[in-house]
């Protein structure tokens, strides 16, 4: 495996389209080349490698996977202000 360029940082905001759950999630991405040639792109959070929130994610409160990903910000701003 090649790396193709340094980690980068992405967030972004989910929720569940069963139960209405909503969450942010923070990830490094690392851009490489695979053995086949084929480019892929692996995520972490905290040093550790996670499945591409993108396309494997679960609920979880209800453990469903009909998740609707929004960019970053999109559940905080949802959030009523605190006195």
């Amino acid at each position: 495996m090649t790396m193709t360029a340094e980690p980068i940082r992405e967030a972004y905001s989910f929720v569940c389209l069963h139960c209405g759950h909503a969450w942010e999630g923070s990830y490094e991405i690392q851009h490489s080349i695979d053995a086949n040639g084929a480019p892929r792109a692996d995520y972490y959070v905290r040093g550790v490698r996670e499945p591409s929130p993108l396309t494997q994610n679960t609920c979880r409160i209800c453990h469903r996977t009909t998740i609707r990903v929004l960019r970053s910000g999109r559940v905080a701003a949802a959030r009523p202000l605190s006195d």
